[in-house]
């Protein structure tokens, strides 16, 4: 085996390991989002805002959660706004 084709098996081998199911991805956040909201019971928010890509909620005790994943790839039409 030469240099060159090292080269492009370790590449390759490489790429797949970038590919990401969307799907996925999306399971995790949602999860992860659920699991967070759990933990929120009781408390009472103060403010909520949607930035390009998260959304951010502020408790009035001044914790601040921030949920990525649901906002698809389109930006906001504006750009940031509040809830």
């Amino acid at each position: 085996m030469g240099e060159e084709e090292t080269k492009t098996g370790t590449i390759d081998e490489l790429e797949s390991l970038l590919e990401i199911d969307p799907d996925a991805l999306r399971e995790a956040e949602f999860a992860q989002a659920q699991a967070i909201l759990d933990t929120m019971v009781g408390e009472t928010i103060a403010a909520a805002s949607m930035e390009d890509r998260r959304i951010v909620i502020e408790t009035t005790s001044g914790n601040r959660y921030f949920f990525y994943g649901f906002m698809g790839n389109m930006p906001l039409p504006g750009g940031e706004g509040s809830v």
